[in-house]
């Protein structure tokens, strides 16, 4: 039986990827979650219902745009199940009016080595999503002798609302609307690195996770990272992005504070600034900010996917020696974000390394004890 899972990082050759779908997708009623997601001036805030069905069939269009780029590179890909997302669902702690989407695979997903976990997202409307995947789940389950699944803790405990000074002064600080009552995450706030993982605090993802992440993989050194200038600390996609070892770019909103480059500097990882976005708005109906532009699909050390209209991003891989493929995927992006956002890795050609080698002091450490000499 042939080995499908294996992904250590997110720049070794892709051979098999999962893409999102658009069907059925919903704008989630108010909850505690997307309520301290939406930023206070945006258009979003009170929608709710089914997206238009013209909105839907592009955003697919863009997908297939997608699918076919990786799949004329020898790339497989598999798709989820959509769900009727219009469905109310509830727990025994609450009860939300509709779900939400399964364009994004990529919060929902999170594949270490031969094992692919569905997170424990923020959100309730997220709750059930990952049963769009499952049917996946099983396949490999059954054609891949080695391939592990798991379920991490469901939960939804949030803070209070706060203002947007409020808020700034908060992430600076790391004190998020997010309780510490379980472990909270979303997939996407977590950077695999080989032997380290990297995992953004913010908004959906808190530290009882990366505590519960240092437990569950003790043979890993888990880090805390944060990024003081965004007020709406979502997901590390968007802001700390490595195409390959020893380069990572870097949002220039949302610079990675100098303390926790220690550890990148001592293992001669250049951090460069991301280029500015082609546009200045977001598309309309869409939760996430224009630094989409650097939501990129490596699909290895020397090739990567860039949004079509991201002609200053492009320009960039380039200059950093990345062969780039344009593909157009902008009006897919307020179905759950961009190129990276919309798939989930689940084989990368490669092996678990270690790209730190020099171990310096590094307050990024969630348990630094575990790593002295």
């Amino acid at each position: 039986m042939a080995k499908i899972v294996n992904s250590w990082n997110d720049w070794d050759p892709l051979k098999r990827v999962i893409v999102g779908r658009c069907d059925n997708s919903m704008i989630p009623p108010e909850e505690p979650a997307t309520s301290e997601k939406v930023p206070v001036d945006s258009e979003m805030r009170g929608m709710w219902g089914l997206r238009p069905l013209r909105t839907v069939e592009r955003g697919n269009e863009c997908l297939e745009n997608l699918v076919k780029a990786v799949e004329e590179r020898g790339v497989v890909v598999d798709r989820p199940t959509p769900l009727q997302w219009n469905q109310a669902i509830g727990t025994p702690d609450f009860r939300n009016d509709s779900m939400m989407t399964c364009m994004p695979p990529r919060d929902i997903l999170l594949t270490v080595g031969n094992e692919i976990m569905a997170s424990a997202n923020s959100f309730r409307c997220r709750y059930f999503e990952y049963l769009a995947y499952w049917p996946l789940m099983k396949q490999y389950f059954d054609e891949d002798p080695a391939f592990l699944t798991d379920r991490s803790y469901k939960h939804n405990y949030y803070d209070e609302k706060i203002t947007l000074e409020e808020r700034l002064v908060r992430t600076a600080n790391k004190d998020f609307v997010t309780t510490e009552v379980e472990p909270m995450w979303d997939a996407a706030d977590l950077m695999r690195m080989g032997k380290d993982i990297f995992i953004q605090h913010g908004l959906t993802t808190n530290r009882a996770a990366m505590d519960w992440f240092q437990r569950y993989y003790p043979e890993y050194r888990v880090h805390a990272v944060n990024f003081p200038g965004d007020p709406y600390p979502i997901h590390i996609d968007a802001t700390f992005v490595p195409l390959r070892p020893g380069l990572i770019i870097n949002n220039p909103h949302r610079p990675l504070p100098e303390p926790q480059r220690a550890i990148f500097e001592a293992n001669d990882w250049q951090i460069v600034e991301a280029a500015q976005p082609a546009h200045t708005e977001p598309p309309a109906l869409c939760y996430s900010s224009v630094w989409l532009s650097m939501n990129c699909l490596v699909l290895d050390p020397k090739t990567v996917i860039v949004e079509a209209s991201e002609v200053y991003q492009q320009e960039q891989m380039d200059k950093l020696g990345m062969n780039v493929i344009p593909v157009d995927l902008r009006d897919a992006y307020p179905f759950g974000g961009g190129l990276h956002c919309s798939t989930a890795d689940v084989y990368r050609e490669g092996e678990c390394l270690d790209y730190f080698p020099n171990r310096v002091k590094d307050c990024t450490l969630i348990h630094p004890e575990m790593w002295e000499d």
